[in-house]
C-alpha cells in the first residue's frame, strides 16, 4: 500500500476513525494539562499589579468602544522574536483584572502591552489625533475628538462596583472616592492627589493631554496606554516562584 493511500484505512472503516480520533483528543489532552501539574496557580502571585484606576479604566472602556483591539493585540507570545521586540512574554497575572481581556487576534499594527512608557503624551496625543504625523503610511484612524470629548464622572462608581461583583477587588473608599481619583489623576495641582496615590501606588499622575479643565477622553485613553506593561518589575520577578 503505498503512503499516500494509508489514510483510506481510516475512511473505510469507521471503528479505526473513532480509535484514531481518541488518540488525537488523549495526546492533545496530555500536552494540554500535563503543565498545568507543575503549577501552584495559572495565574501567578506577581507584586505590582492591581486594578485600573478611575481614569484609567475610562481610557479602557474608550480603547474597547473605539474598537482598538480589532488592530491590536496585548498578548506577547513566549516566541523570541516576540520577546525581542516587544519585551517580557504577556504573564497572566497581567490580565486578572480585565473583564473582557484585550489579548486580541490580529495585529494590524503593533501589540501594545508593554507599550506604557514607551512614548511620551504628546506623541500620543499627536498619533491619536493624526496617526499619519507620526507614521505616514499608517491606516489608523484618527481620534481628534477625544480632545474634545469629556469624561462623564458619574457613571464611574458604578463601574467600579459592576467590576467588583466580578471580582476586581475594588474597595469601598476606591468606589466613594471614585469621581474624586478620577479628577485627582489628570490634575497634579489637585488637593486630593495623596490620597489618590495611596489607594492606587504606582499610578501616575499628570496631565495628559496637556489642556486645563475637566478630563478628556484623551486624558483617561493615553492614561490607560502609559499604564500597560509597566506594573511587574521583570527585573525582580521570579519565574521559576509559581511552580511547585
Amino acid at each position: 500500500m503505498s503512503v499516500w493511500t494509508r489514510h483510506q484505512v481510516f475512511e473505510k472503516n469507521s471503528i479505526i476513525l473513532v480509535l484514531g480520533i481518541l488518540l488525537v483528543i488523549a495526546i492533545g489532552g496530555l500536552v494540554e494539562i500535563t503543565p498545568l501539574f507543575y503549577l501552584k496557580s495559572t495565574i501567578e502571585a506577581v507584586d505590582g499589579v492591581r486594578p485600573y484606576t478611575p481614569l484609567e479604566l475610562a481610557g479602557r472602556n474608550i480603547y474597547v468602544r473605539e474598537g482598538c483591539y480589532l488592530c491590536h493585540s496585548q498578548m506577547i507570545r513566549p516566541l523570541r522574536d516576540e520577546v525581542e521586540r516587544y519585551g517580557h512574554f504577556s504573564l497572566a497575572a497581567e490580565s486578572m483584572y480585565d473583564h473582557p481581556f484585550q489579548w486580541g487576534s490580529k495585529r494590524t499594527g503593533p501589540d501594545l502591552a508593554r507599550v506604557g512608557a514607551k512614548y511620551s503624551d504628546d506623541w500620543h496625543v499627536t498619533h491619536l489625533t493624526n496617526p499619519r504625523a507620526i507614521v505616514p503610511q499608517s491606516v489608523m484612524p484618527g481620534y481628534p475628538f477625544l480632545k474634545e470629548a469629556e469624561i462623564d464622572p458619574t457613571v464611574m462608581a458604578a463601574n467600579l462596583k459592576t467590576l467588583r461583583i466580578v471580582g476586581v477587588p475594588y474597595t469601598d473608599d476606591q468606589i466613594a472616592n471614585a469621581v474624586a481619583d478620577l479628577k485627582a489623576q489628570a490634575d497634579p495641582d489637585d488637593p486630593g492627589v495623596d490620597a489618590f496615590a495611596k489607594r492606587y501606588p504606582k499610578a501616575v499622575v499628570r496631565n495628559f493631554d496637556s489642556k486645563s479643565g475637566a478630563p478628556t477622553e484623551m486624558d483617561a485613553l493615553i492614561a490607560y496606554l502609559q499604564m500597560l506593561g509597566t506594573l511587574v518589575d521583570f527585573k525582580i520577578y521570579n519565574e521559576k516562584a509559581n511552580l511547585r
